[in-house]
């Protein structure tokens, strides 16, 4: 059980860090973008526990917020 923990704990690790990097080069309105779209599908997956449907929906909205924000 711990090695799955561990696994889990390293890819989180390894996407954040390849995230960042990402978002470098671009503009302050793309990160807000970003940002929202990220937000919002850990909101619609927690509000709908787990469902992909509510993911995809969370970070389309999310994103759209994010977007309109940063302008």
């Amino acid at each position: 059980m711990k090695t799955n923990h561990t696994f889990t704990l390293g890819a989180v690790a390894a996407t954040m860090l390849l995230g960042l990097g990402g978002c470098a080069g671009m503009s302050a309105q793309d990160k807000s973008t970003a940002i929202g779209a990220g937000v919002g599908a850990v909101g619609g997956a927690v509000l709908t526990g787990g469902s992909a449907v509510g993911t995809v929906g969370g970070a389309a909205v999310g994103g759209v917020i994010g977007h309109e924000v940063g302008k």
